[in-house]
């Protein structure tokens, strides 16, 4: 089998680990039962003219496989998900809700989420953002609900694990930090059922481990 090459980033400041969304791409692949290496860069790749013509945005994650380069963890998901019954049923009407609830994930649940984390996770960044923040926690929390309510006496958002779970958990994760996600029982016992998945361990750990293995040395006070 061809050699797939996963592009990440060699360090990120501690509030980023474990939400870099090469994550998203580690984890479908361990589903798939897919190994993978990594190529690591740091900010003085992004804007290289080696790098842009795979990253147009200079971005992570990358994947490349047989001379076919993809950017995008949303996309590089789906592909990977379409060629493994793991991540996405056979049956084509199963297949279409799986790709309805990847969508879903990055359209529905996303925007608003890191629109909060823009204008402040636990609070507001400025007086001046204050209203508008309130707002988003007000959407944030009204999509957390309905998402709440649709998985109400299921495991999975469509039976069985796929890749809208594997999406949709990686973006509730992004809220880690605050408690919208364990205010909802259902819900915090969905994103917990997911994470304890061997696949999603096993990708969250290679990442932290890269991270652990790149950081800057500590400055000794004196």
């Amino acid at each position: 089998m061809s050699t797939i090459v996963v592009t990440a980033f060699r360090w990120v400041p501690p509030f980023a680990q474990g939400l870099v969304r090469d994550l998203r791409v580690r984890w479908a692949l361990g589903e798939a039962g897919l190994d993978y290496e990594e190529r690591l860069i740091g900010p003085e790749d992004q804007n290289t003219a080696s790098y842009r013509p795979r990253q147009p945005f200079g971005q992570v994650p990358v994947l490349e496989q047989d001379g076919l380069v993809l950017f995008e963890s949303g996309a590089i998901v789906m592909h990977i998900a379409e060629g493994s019954t793991a991540l996405m049923p056979a049956e084509p009407a199963l297949a279409a809700r799986t790709k309805t609830w990847m969508l879903a994930a990055l359209s529905t649940l996303e925007p608003p989420i890191l629109a909060l984390n823009t204008l402040g996770m636990k609070e507001a960044t400025s007086e001046g953002v204050a209203s508008t923040r309130a707002q988003v926690v007000g959407r944030v929390q009204q999509r957390l609900s309905s998402l709440s309510a649709w998985l109400e006496g299921k495991d999975y958002l469509e039976g069985s694990f796929s890749a809208g779970d594997l999406l949709m958990t990686t973006v509730l994760r992004v809220l880690r930090d605050t408690d919208m996600v364990a205010s909802l029982p259902v819900l915090d016992a969905y994103q917990r059922r997911c994470e304890s998945r061997p696949a999603f361990r096993k990708a969250l750990a290679a990442q932290l481990a890269t991270f652990a293995a790149h950081a800057p040395p500590k400055v000794s006070a004196h």
